[in-house]
């Protein structure tokens, strides 16, 4: 298998500055809307999050969007998690779309704010109880003897739960991403993609071409 020999080249589309909406916030919102209407995959809302630890290491990992507006993007997670605790340390954040069936790609670069307990529980107790007592259940990112014992603990709790609400864990809940930083790829012929980021410049957004 050479890799060198995989390529393909990008020709669906071509992003000008007059087609841009003046708000990132609701450019992406028109991406996001089309990637769902697409049916690209079983998860379009996925996004790969970027934090950095203690010691200057960054790591990656892919979570789920779960709200958006003018305030940023919403995620939910254990707070016990490796990314929380990066978060808890250094707030700031970094967040990927891709939607290469669309020949898109979205970055956005931020800081976290924690979600109030009462977006946390609204949001816990809308989820199917199976995903409650999951969440019940992990103490995601340490160490288990065996799959087994996973599933034998998620049983008990569903028979426990059975007839009654799950309570959220208190190290469970959600972020907020505030946006300082959003750049748009489209990608284009020859390898030369369009590429437009937005800063917050005296209380708007300034758009800027990148070369590719």
């Amino acid at each position: 298998m050479d890799l060198e020999q995989i390529r393909r080249d990008y020709g669906l589309g071509q992003l000008l500055q007059e087609q841009l909406k003046q708000n990132p916030h609701q450019q992406f919102e028109l991406w996001l809307q089309q990637a769902i209407e697409a049916e690209l995959s079983a998860d379009p809302t996925a996004m790969t999050i970027a934090t950095v630890d203690g010691g200057g290491c960054a790591s990656q990992r892919v979570v789920l969007l779960k709200g958006h507006d003018e305030n940023g993007l919403r995620f939910y997670t254990n707070k016990n998690s490796n990314k929380s605790r990066d978060l808890a340390l250094n707030p700031h954040i970094s967040a990927h779309f891709s939607w290469l069936p669309l020949e898109r790609q979205v970055h956005i670069q931020g800081h976290v704010e924690p979600l109030s307990d009462e977006q946390n529980d609204r949001y816990f107790h809308s989820r199917p109880k199976s995903s409650q007592i999951g969440a019940l259940v992990s103490q995601q990112s340490q160490p288990i003897d065996s799959r087994d014992s996973l599933d034998q603990q998620f049983e008990q709790l569903m028979e426990q739960y059975k007839d009654q609400p799950v309570p959220r864990p208190q190290h469970w809940g959600g972020y907020l991403i505030k946006p300082s930083l959003f750049e748009f790829w489209q990608g284009g012929r020859n390898r030369l993609h369009d590429r437009f980021i937005y800063k917050p410049v005296g209380g708007s957004w300034q758009i800027q071409r990148l070369q590719p």
